[in-house]
């Protein structure tokens, strides 16, 4: 491709959609240097978590461009493999995946570990999409739902038997909103709402594992066990309130280089944040995410066909839905889970399936209507 073609499809694309993902990544690295500092660079900086966080950007910030010369509409003749290959994936994992602190989610390849998890909420979201856009004159009637319910159950039960259960209530979530977008009627989801409500107390009881309810125990109460089950929470909620405005600065943070937060570089990433970047460091990254946000909607609004929307309201959904529960388990409004904060947790599968998406998303802004190119 020439420079001036290079240039001219620089100026297709959606500087929001552009600005925000890899501002995003650029502090996931420093917050992820900071997180693993020093332990994270005894066996040099190239095998550094931050360092390869940094080349996974860089990985993805290519794949998005890659995808936003492309058609997305290419993604419509696909998802059926798309979605079967990932759920089979998925069923790899179950039988005969990567076990890392009792719950397999990963697949080892050489030195390289692979999360399907991650790659499934794309291919479900593409898989509703069309369905909800082949069908679309049906989508208020009763057997849509079902149909669509039929779609999202296979990658969600075989997330939860990971066992995953926050990946597999951002499966849900997606869902939920895209059923919203496609038009299914609001009795049948106010009606699936309460059911599901009404049968929650028994799936607490006969559903969940005996950690994942001790997650709910601690969640009301951590001060029962601060040294246990309670333990993260707490020290998440001092790294965020020790912050104060401004920050203790990189590097600085007590509960952060001292490392009385676990797993702070992925699933509390945002404690971190909170503690050395201050209240003025979440309010720019909570800036970028609602710039990417508003972006995403635009381009679902603008799209030239009702695939083009979905796809684009299922990404939009998907990103939210990480970002809420992300911080809202970060400050204790919600019980522990590990989903990764989009862009800013280490996990290069996270990372490069979050570019793929915006790269999806400049493609449907680029076609979109009344196009000026």
């Amino acid at each position: 491709m020439t420079t001036s073609a290079s240039r001219q499809a620089l100026l297709q694309l959606d500087w929001g959609l552009l600005v925000a993902p890899v501002l995003l990544a650029a502090v996931g690295v420093l917050l992820v240097f900071s997180a693993s500092f020093p332990q994270g660079t005894a066996a040099g900086i190239t095998a550094s978590p931050a360092f390869r966080h940094g080349l996974n950007a860089l990985a993805g910030v290519f794949i998005m461009l890659v995808m936003a010369r492309l058609d997305y509409r290419l993604l419509r003749t696909f998802t059926p493999h798309i979605y079967l290959g990932v759920i089979l994936l998925l069923v790899v994992v179950d039988v005969a995946g990567a076990s890392v602190g009792g719950v397999k989610r990963w697949i080892e390849v050489g030195p390289i570990q692979v999360q399907p998890s991650e790659m499934a909420k794309f291919s479900t979201l593409l898989a509703l999409a069309r369905l909800f856009s082949d069908f679309k004159e049906h989508n208020a009637r009763l057997p849509m739902l079902v149909a669509s319910l039929l779609v999202v159950l296979p990658p969600t039960a075989l997330v939860f038997l990971q066992p995953d259960l926050g990946t597999a209530v951002v499966f849900g979530a997606i869902w939920f909103g895209m059923a919203v977008m496609a038009g299914v009627r609001p009795l049948y989801l106010i009606g699936l709402v309460l059911a599901g409500a009404a049968m929650l107390p028994l799936a607490f009881l006969l559903v969940l594992k005996g950690y994942q309810q001790e997650r709910f125990h601690t969640f009301l109460d951590p001060s029962s066990d601060p040294l246990g089950a309670g333990y993260n929470v707490l020290q998440s909620e001092i790294s965020v309130g020790s912050g104060g405005f401004w920050g203790k600065g990189l590097l600085n943070g007590t509960q952060s280089q001292l490392h009385f937060l676990r797993v702070q570089q992925t699933d509390f990433i945002f404690s971190v944040l909170g503690e050395e970047l201050g209240f003025i460091g979440a309010m720019a990254i909570f800036g970028l995410f609602i710039l990417l946000l508003w972006r995403g909607l635009e381009a679902a609004l603008q799209a030239q066909d009702n695939f083009g929307r979905l796809v684009a309201s299922g990404i939009v959904m998907l990103v939210l839905t990480q970002v809420f529960i992300n911080i809202g388990v970060n400050v204790r409004l919600l019980p522990v889970t590990g989903i990764p904060l989009p862009f800013l947790s280490f996990g290069g599968s996270s990372l490069l399936t979050m570019f793929f998406a915006i790269g999806v998303l400049q493609s449907i802004y680029r076609h979109r209507r009344k196009a000026d190119w």
